[in-house]
């Protein structure tokens, strides 16, 4: 076990099976369980019924609400959101009587991300970067970071800045009504200017990268 049980909080409903690794501050709530095995980061939130296979990683920061699996194969970075009674998937083909367990793809959530309540991810899809899928949406394919999805199947139906606000583009650049972040559209890659800043990528790097724009000052849509 990585991390003592004084440095997160587990209630005595759950089940945690060791050895695991769980970060400090984090808090798992009722009827939640943890398989051996489980990556978890510091300072998440793991609502009520909350299960995280053996194989699943866990970044700093996630908020997990009530009625989630997150199944082998699924990888969430630092800052996700997942809503209530969001499905991830592991296999594309499930039957009851075959067995598939050497065929999970692999789901990855970039970081700042937004799952809506009762949204389905099928499994081996990128969300990229402060992507925001919709409540009730299925996502069948990969979203571009900071793109706002929804429906069935999932489109893109907009573009949405890191603080959550929609973006009102302008052609091809956007100003945040809100917390000011300016965004630039170079070949379906929405990119933030980050000229002001240290120039380092606040987020992993996740699925394809976006090639036109070589300058370390901005950030790049790694799913594009």
């Amino acid at each position: 076990m990585n991390g003592s049980p004084e440095d997160f909080f587990v209630h005595e409903s759950s089940i945690v099976d060791f050895p695991c690794s769980i970060g400090k501050g984090t808090r798992i709530w009722h009827f939640s369980h943890i398989q051996s095995g489980a990556t978890i980061g510091g300072h998440c939130t793991l609502g009520q019924n909350v299960y995280v296979a053996g194989r699943a990683v866990i970044g700093n920061g996630v908020k997990i609400q009530n009625n989630v699996s997150v199944y082998d194969g699924v990888i969430l970075e630092d800052d996700v959101f997942c809503g209530p009674s969001m499905v991830f998937t592991n296999v594309i083909n499930p039957r009851s009587h075959v067995s598939r367990k050497k065929e999970y793809r692999t789901t990855r959530v970039g970081r700042g991300a937004t799952i809506g309540a009762n949204a389905t991810i099928l499994c081996g899809v990128t969300i990229g970067p402060y992507a925001f899928i919709g409540a009730g949406a299925v996502v069948t394919r990969d979203v571009p970071a900071y793109a706002l999805v929804y429906g069935n199947p999932a489109r893109r139906k907009g573009w949405i800045c890191r603080c959550g606000i929609p973006l009102p583009m302008k052609k091809e650049s956007a100003r945040c009504p809100e917390c000011k972040d300016t965004y630039t559209l170079q070949q379906a890659c929405l990119i933030r200017d980050m000229s002001g800043e240290s120039g380092k990528e606040e987020h992993s790097p996740v699925g394809r990268s976006c090639r036109p724009d070589k300058d370390p000052r901005r950030e790049k849509d790694p799913t594009c």
